[in-house]
């Protein structure tokens, strides 16, 4: 369930860029995501899978340590008479167009999660749905779609 909450009294509330979107989750959910997390983030550190300059899901690794390797390599290219350019993305809402069956395909090809963990993602990823909760009224459930076998086979081929 989402429910849009606008993100600041200021905005205009018939745009829809001024709600943010809260997923209502239950405490078991967030829970075993949060157990996940904690195990992908050992075993990608463990095995040095994190690439060395990501900052985002890292412990130890925020906006600013980004933005002082920025700066740091700014100010040592300004030393040396170059010119600089910095392009900023926001990835945030990346995650939500990536497709599971390639995904899964990185994490056992790329990453080596295999068995039982790589089975435990797929059950994860199939079958979601959401709705959207706005005025206590509720959108239609949305099938987010299951992981294709045949899809996630071609992918792990």
């Amino acid at each position: 369930m989402v429910t849009p909450i606008l993100k600041k009294p200021s905005m205009d509330p018939t745009q829809l860029i001024s709600y943010r979107p809260i997923s209502n989750l239950s405490f078991t959910s967030k829970l075993l995501q949060r157990a996940v997390s904690t195990q992908v983030a050992a075993f990608f550190n463990q095995n040095k899978l994190f690439p060395p300059l990501q900052s985002a899901y890292r412990p130890r690794h925020s906006t600013e340590t980004a933005l002082i390797k920025i700066m740091n390599d700014a100010l040592l290219a300004a030393d040396q008479g170059m010119v600089t350019l910095v392009v900023l993305l926001d990835y945030s809402a990346a995650f939500d167009t990536v497709d599971h069956s390639i995904a899964l395909g990185i994490l056992e090809h790329i990453y080596g999660v295999t068995s039982s963990s790589l089975s435990w993602f797929l059950s994860y990823l199939s079958n979601c749905t959401f709705r959207v909760l706005s005025n206590s009224q509720k959108s239609a459930s949305i099938d987010l779609g299951p992981v294709a076998p045949t899809k996630l086979n071609s992918v792990l081929s």
